[in-house]
């Protein structure tokens, strides 16, 4: 595995022109996975000790962070980010932060599961950016309070020791702890200002909550679906085709580029574990001149099995959401959407059911996780 890129020290100060010309970054192998810190999947930051200069729930915000050098209020340069104040030391005689000092903020993720890295970005903050940081992880069932998480008796797990970090800079780090968590501490040492986070895994459902909910969408990102490969992603993810609710916007949903060739792309699925599946729709919501002409969708029941079509190559309209009955229920644990020739699709789901083999593995996988 090629070593990830490590970033420390100061970056210049703004010189004009394209802020992010000089940011540094790198392509990180874990974001290949879903981001279990989106807003869009119900993740927020329940707390920080301290947000005098920018607000914590800046961390969560889709997108790069954003700046403007003319942008001052009443307390300073206004950041696109979460920036504490200066820590000082207890006395004239000692005027530094101890090297305990830190600040840190409280984030519940929008889907409980393994985290497999960790991206924290300073954009923009190149010279008040933290010396380090580190992540703590923690599984606490419910919607606990920030004064529960804080309690004595929760266990934090080191995810990303603390490691010094760069300014205006993708500080990316790899996570090999094997366990669910459903919600992170982010601690800068000793202050300074983050401009992003984004938390990459996967999802863990709780089976008891899809055993009760019976019929559900066994293709969802939150409840434990996940994109193992795409033929293109030139414009947007194909995890955007399973995130929750309907797209609100063209880039929220999967297209490809034009086609120049007499090929077809597709999405390949895993569904959350291996299920009967009865119905499935597929939106094209906002794409009105680039949705995808026709889709079919195929399952199979295991790695070796053989793909079964379940909804042939059916004409689609524009804009719309597309719902079919399957005349028989069918067993599987992956799926596979084909679009002709290309561009895109909004949301795919599949509607179905656990079957006994799925939920006993699913909750083996729970419990051993630390469900």
């Amino acid at each position: 595995m090629t070593a990830i890129p490590h970033f420390t020290g100061d970056a210049n100060p703004y010189g004009g022109g394209d802020p992010y010309a000089d940011h540094r970054t790198a392509d990180f192998p874990f974001t290949q996975y879903a981001n279990l810190a989106d807003r869009q999947l119900g993740a927020g930051v329940i707390a920080a000790n301290d947000e005098f200069f920018a607000q914590r729930e800046n961390l969560l915000l889709p997108g790069r962070a954003e700046f403007d050098p003319e942008h001052f209020g009443h307390k300073g340069k206004v950041m696109d980010g979460w920036e504490t104040r200066r820590r000082r030391g207890a006395s004239a005689e000692h005027p530094w932060p101890t090297a305990e000092d830190h600040d840190w903020a409280l984030v519940r993720l929008g889907a409980p599961g393994v985290v497999r890295g960790v991206v924290v970005d300073t954009a923009h903050f190149r010279g008040n950016y933290p010396q380090a940081v580190s992540v703590e992880g923690a599984s606490v069932p419910g919607s606990p309070s920030p004064e529960e998480l804080l309690a004595d008796d929760v266990k934090w797990t080191t995810l990303v020791p603390r490691t010094a970090v760069g300014g205006h800079a993708a500080n990316g780090f790899a996570v090999s702890v094997e366990q669910r968590f459903t919600h992170l501490r982010v601690n800068q040492h000793p202050d300074g200002g983050i401009a992003r986070l984004r938390v990459h895994g996967e999802v863990v459902a709780d089976p008891e909550w899809l055993s009760a909910l019976g019929t559900f969408d066994v293709l969802a990102l939150e409840n434990g679906g996940r994109v193992e490969d795409a033929s293109n992603l030139f414009y947007s993810p194909a995890t955007n085709t399973i995130q929750p609710g309907r797209s609100r916007k063209m880039d929220d949903g999967w297209e490809t580029r034009r086609r120049r060739d007499q090929g077809n792309d597709w999405i390949r699925y895993q569904v959350v574990a291996q299920s009967e599946i009865r119905a499935l729709e597929i939106d094209t919501a906002y794409l009105k001149g680039n949705s995808a002409g026709w889709a079919s969708v195929s399952v199979k029941d295991g790695d070796d099995g053989d793909w079964t079509e379940i909804l042939p190559r059916t004409r689609l309209q524009p804009d719309t959401n597309h719902r079919f009955v399957l005349a028989a229920p069918v067993i599987g644990t992956h799926a596979r959407v084909d679009i002709f020739p290309d561009g895109g699709i909004s949301r795919l789901r599949l509607f179905g059911s656990l079957t006994e083999e799925g939920a006993t593995a699913l909750t083996a996988r729970y419990q051993e996780l630390g469900g």
